[in-house]
């Protein structure tokens, strides 16, 4: 973990803040953007939600309690933050990240990464997989498929995080995509990715039920680039898509999917802010929170 670690605002607000040994969950900020293609500005994504989260009501109105008294939450230091390092290589926020995140699983920690750009997310999952040394399934909500095998020069773009889980060797089940090249319609046929499309959500009733029977393996690590919600919902992301999963149905999956799996951690991605709008950070924020209700639910069995 040798790396310059930065102080942000504390998830929620200090009021609710819980020391790291006390801790249950560690939202990790990882505010490292490097190889952004179209809108820029999601190194300052983890700060923003961060903040935004402040205003987030403590009393779930699905969960019926305040999960933030019942989670142990802890905010830890950012890291490759490339606001203050801003020649950090991928290799070097991999590197760091990868042990970051293995070292608060070593601690038996619940981890939910921010980012920064969704290439940050292989040096989360090579974390996890160091960790646990067996496999697992990436659950990606995403508008894009991001497989390509390189993207202007560079196999750490944003564009081919899930190039990079793939070589991994760990299955994935790529939701809500809606934007890809012909290079990955043609890898997502030859290695039958379980793609469940955009499209396909909007007129099959039952896509929860068939996409997580799609799973084949108990643990579940979730990866969201927050474009794969409709913009009219967060607009503030790198890539804005038409045609995203709403607010209720992202739930209703999210929750489906704790209570079906063993979801070992965490990554939300690609939050870029706008400069006139709160809106897209305070939705990130309040679904981070839907997230650690989601697993404190789980824990409460």
């Amino acid at each position: 973990m040798n790396s310059l670690m930065f102080d942000l605002p504390d998830f929620i607000g200090p009021e609710v803040y819980d020391s790291y040994a006390g801790s249950a969950v560690v939202i990790l900020p990882i505010p490292y953007e490097a190889t952004t293609t179209y809108r820029k500005g999601c190194e300052r994504g983890p700060e923003a939600l961060l903040t935004a989260s402040d205003q987030l009501e403590y009393f779930d109105d699905e969960l019926r309690y305040e999960t933030c008294f019942l989670a142990n939450i802890f905010t830890h230091g950012a890291i490759a933050d490339t606001r203050y390092q801003p020649d950090l290589t991928a290799a070097a926020m991999l590197a760091v990240t990868s042990a970051t995140v293995k070292k608060l699983l070593q601690d038996q920690k619940f981890v939910i990464a921010l980012g920064g750009e969704h290439a940050i997310t292989t040096g989360v999952v090579q974390g996890f997989l160091d960790f646990y040394q067996e496999p697992f399934t990436v659950v990606q909500i995403d508008a894009h498929t991001d497989l390509r095998q390189t993207y202007e020069g560079s196999e750490h773009n944003h564009a081919c995080v899930m190039r990079r889980v793939m070589d991994l060797d760990l299955p994935s089940l790529p939701v809500a995509i809606r934007s890809l090249c012909l290079e990955e319609a043609e890898l997502v046929a030859a290695k039958n990715i379980p793609v469940i499309w955009a499209w396909d959500i909007q007129q099959n009733p039952d896509w929860i039920t068939e996409a997580i029977a799609k799973i084949t393996t108990e643990k579940v690590f979730i990866t969201i680039d927050l474009d794969g919600l409709d913009p009219s919902l967060i607009g503030g992301v790198g890539t804005p898509e038409p045609g995203g999963l709403d607010w209720y149905s992202t739930l209703r999956f999210l929750r489906r999917l704790f209570q079906s799996r063993q979801v070992i951690g965490c990554d939300v991605m690609e939050l870029a802010p706008l400069t006139d709008s709160v809106v897209s950070e305070y939705t990130a924020a309040k679904l981070v929170y839907k997230l650690i209700g989601y697993w404190h639910e789980t824990k409460k069995k």
